[in-house]
């Protein structure tokens, strides 16, 4: 191995380590996450969601307004497209790309997401409802939830639906963090 591979390697690995080190230090809102409870057409899933609550991320600190666009790449992979304001439902916009592949295709519930390879997480759709007007998102380790809606301002039941949810799924709602969007987005 060369001594600019060498480095490269090391530089690499020590990147890795630090990612595990700041993954393992987030808290675990599930000790037990539940393999997800339906199937998911992903031909329903593309569009547009709005992120209503979330375990507060350091990729996403200060976000509000928080929205994510799926749609199919020619390759059959997903593309997925993370928009945020910083601070404020007006602040500066953010917005990150990045690319899913089915884990299990058996539900179609399991993808994998990169927005820097070679790294890629988890995603599971934990539940959702028939319609596909809400998601419940999360991964293995418990550290991160998202709840999507299709509508950036669901009704007072609809949010309480999916608290009781979340719960109901063994997440601790303490950690959980809502969402701030625009009235009439």
């Amino acid at each position: 191995m060369g001594k600019s591979a060498g480095k490269a390697a090391l530089i690499g690995m020590v990147l890795a380590l630090a990612g595990c080190a700041a993954f393992s230090s987030r808290p675990v809102g599930n000790h037990n996450v539940p393999q997800p409870a339906k199937p998911v057409d992903l031909g329903r899933y593309l569009g547009r969601w709005y992120e209503l609550y979330r375990y507060e991320a350091p990729f996403q600190k200060d976000c509000e307004a928080v929205t994510a666009d799926y749609s199919l790449n020619p390759d059959g992979s997903i593309r997925v497209l993370n928009s945020c304001r910083q601070g404020t439902v007006d602040g500066p916009s953010k917005s990150a790309t990045g690319k899913a592949r089915v884990a299990d295709t058996a539900t179609n519930a399991k993808l994998r997401v990169t927005f820097f390879w070679p790294f890629y997480g988890d995603y599971w759709v934990l539940d959702h409802d028939a319609d596909y007007q809400w998601s419940i998102v999360g991964e293995p380790s418990g550290r991160y939830l998202w709840v999507l809606s299709r509508s950036p301002e669901p009704s007072s039941d609809a949010r309480a639906m999916l608290k009781r949810r979340v719960e109901e799924l063994g997440y601790d709602w303490a950690l959980v963090r809502p969402t701030k969007h625009r009235p009439g987005a």
